[in-house]
C-alpha cells in the first residue's frame, strides 16, 4: 500500500524510533486500553456488589480492539471530548454495557490510568534496550581493556588511558540512567478510582457512602491495571511531577548518549575508532571520501530534543491550579509519547553503533608516540637519580629539552624529538634503547585494565542481568 505523502508525519515515527515504541504510542493502543479500564472498572463494581452483569462484562470484553474510528469522530465533532465520543462508540458495539460504562468515573479515570499504563510498557521497552547497549559497551571495553590511548582533558593531551576504560565511562553514565529508569518504574501507581476532584464522592454515592467499599474498590482495580497500588490522594489528575520525574529520566539518556555522540565524532575525527560504515554508504553527495559519522550526529541531535523534555512537565505542574486545568493535555500529547519515541531513537542508534566500530590501534600508537616523550619525561628523570643523579639538575635539564622538542613539532611542523634530544644529552647519561627500556606503557595506564574488569563485572553484568542480558538487536532504519 502506498504512502501518503500529503500530510505530514512526525520523523520520529517515519524514520528514527522502532516500530514496537510507536506501536505502543499508536491510537490504537490508547483507545483499546481505555476499554480495558473500564472493564477493569465494571469487574471490581460487579465484584463488590454493585448492579452490573457478567453479560454486560462479557460484551465489552469481546469488542476491546474493534475500534469504529470515524463513529468516535464523528461523536466528537457533537460532543467535543474525546472521552465521551469513545463511550458512546463503545456504547455502540456493545448496547448491553451501554448503561454502565464509566460508571461512577471521569475521564481522566481513562486517560490518567493508560497514560501510567503506556509509560510503565514504554519504560520497559528502554530498560531493555539500555541494557543491550551497556552489554555491547560491556565487549568492547574488555576487548580493548589493555590498549593504552592518548588521555585528554579540556581536549588537551593528559596521562594514558586505555580504550577500554573509556568505553567505561560511556557505561557508566548509561548505567545511572538504567538505575534511575528503574528507580522511577518501581514508583509508578495507578491513578485508581477518585472521581472528578480526587475525593472518590461518586462511589461513595454509587456504594450508598461504605467507604471500606471504596477503598477497596481502588486497590482491585489498581490491580487488575497491573499496579500494585493507587495514589491516594490526586486531583482531578495524579500529579504531573510524575511526568517530569519520567521526563527527567528520559532526558538523562539523551545527557548520556549526547556525550558518547561526541566522543566518537572527536574520534572518528582522529581516525581512531569509527561508527559502523557500510559498503555502499555515501558520506557526501559532493565530496566522494568522505566518510561522516552520521549515525553519531544524529544520536547527538536527537539526544538536545529529548534533553529538553522535562521542561514541558516542570512548566505544566506548575499551572495546574488547584485541583486541575485543562492545559495540560494538548502539551502531554506531545510531550511523553514523543519522548518515548526519541529515547527510544537515540538508544537504538547508540546500540547500532557499538555492534560494529571500528578501532585504528596503530594510528591510536602514533598519537600517542607523538605525545609520550613528554609524558615520559618523569619516568626518565627517575631511571636517571636510580643512575646516580641529580634530580634537580636533571629535571631543569629535561625542562630545556622539552621546551625545545615542543617549539620544533609546534613551529615547524616537525616530529617530537625529545626522547633523542635526551639520549644525546651526556647529563642524562642513557642510551635510546635505555630510555625506551624505561618507557614501559603498561605503567602509564596505572590501574585502568583492572579498573574495567571490576566496574563491569561488579556494578555493569547485574544490571544487564536483570533486563534479559541485553539480548536485543538494533532496528535502524535509515
Amino acid at each position: 500500500m502506498a504512502k501518503d505523502t500529503s500530510v505530514y508525519v512526525s520523523p520520529l515515527v517515519e524514520r528514527f524510533a522502532t516500530a514496537e515504541m510507536a506501536r505502543l504510542w499508536s491510537a490504537d493502543r490508547k483507545f483499546s486500553t481505555w476499554r480495558r479500564c473500564w472493564v477493569a472498572l465494571a469487574e471490581a463494581e460487579r465484584e463488590l456488589g454493585l448492579n452490573v452483569t457478567e453479560e454486560q462484562i462479557a460484551e465489552m470484553r469481546a469488542h476491546l480492539d474493534d475500534i469504529d474510528y470515524a463513529a468516535a469522530e464523528a461523536y466528537e465533532r457533537k460532543t467535543r471530548h474525546d472521552v465521551m465520543a469513545h463511550i458512546h462508540a463503545f456504547g455502540d458495539v456493545a448496547p448491553l454495557a451501554r448503561p454502565i460504562i464509566h460508571l461512577g468515573a471521569t475521564s481522566c479515570y481513562v486517560g490518567d490510568n493508560t497514560d501510567l499504563i503506556l509509560i510503565r510498557e514504554g519504560l520497559d521497552l528502554l530498560l531493555a534496550k539500555a541494557a543491550a547497549v551497556l552489554a555491547k559497551l560491556r565487549d568492547f571495553a574488555l576487548a580493548h581493556r589493555d590498549l593504552p590511548t592518548l588521555g585528554y582533558t579540556h581536549f588537551q593531551p593528559a596521562q594514558v588511558v586505555t580504550v577500554g576504560k573509556r568505553a567505561c565511562l560511556w557505561a557508566q553514565d548509561l548505567l545511572l540512567d538504567v538505575l534511575e529508569l528503574e528507580a522511577v518504574r518501581a514508583g509508578l501507581r495507578c491513578r485508581g478510582v477518585k472521581g472528578t476532584t480526587g475525593t472518590q464522592a461518586s462511589f461513595m454515592a454509587l456504594f450508598d457512602n461504605d467507604a471500606e467499599k471504596v477503598r477497596r474498590l481502588d486497590r482491585l482495580v489498581a490491580e487488575k491495571l497491573g499496579f500494585d497500588s493507587a495514589f491516594t490522594i490526586t486531583g482531578q489528575t495524579y500529579t504531573r511531577k510524575v511526568d517530569t520525574r519520567v521526563l527527567n529520566a528520559l532526558a538523562g539518556i539523551g545527557e548520556s548518549a549526547h556525550k558518547f555522540g561526541t566522543d566518537m565524532r572527536l574520534l572518528q575525527n582522529m581516525k581512531e575508532v569509527e561508527e559502523p560504515f557500510e559498503s555502499t554508504q555515501v558520506g557526501s553527495s559532493a565530496m566522494a571520501y568522505k566518510r561522516n559519522p552520521m549515525r553519531c550526529e544524529r544520536i547527538c541531535a536527537l539526544s538536545r530534543f529529548l534533553m529538553v523534555g522535562p521542561l514541558h512537565g516542570g512548566l505544566t505542574t506548575a499551572v495546574q491550579w488547584f485541583e486541575r486545568t485543562l492545559d495540560d493535555s494538548a502539551i502531554r500529547r506531545l510531550s511523553l509519547p514523543e519522548a518515548f519515541l526519541a529515547a527510544d531513537a537515540v538508544l537504538n542508534l547508540w546500540l547500532n553503533v557499538m555492534e560494529n566500530p571500528k578501532v585504528y590501534p596503530k594510528v591510536i600508537e602514533k598519537h600517542l608516540w607523538a605525545e609520550l616523550p613528554f609524558m615520559a619525561t618523569e619516568n626518565i628523570l627517575m631511571a636517571c637519580v636510580r643512575r646516580g643523579g641529580d634530580r634537580q639538575e636533571l629535571h631543569e635539564v629535561i625542562r630545556r629539552h622539552s621546551q625545545a622538542a615542543g617549539a620544533r613539532v609546534k613551529e615547524e611542523g616537525a616530529d617530537n624529538d625529545l626522547l633523542d634530544r635526551l639520549a644525546a644529552d651526556p647529563a642524562i647519561g642513557m642510551t635510546r634503547d635505555e630510555i625506551n627500556g624505561a618507557l614501559n606503557l603498561r605503567e602509564f595506564v596505572g590501574r585502568a585494565p583492572e579498573q574495567v574488569v571490576e566496574f563491569l563485572e561488579e556494578e555493569v553484568a547485574p544490571v544487564i542481568a536483570r533486563h534479559g542480558g541485553g539480548g536485543v538487536a538494533s532496528d535502524v532504519r535509515v
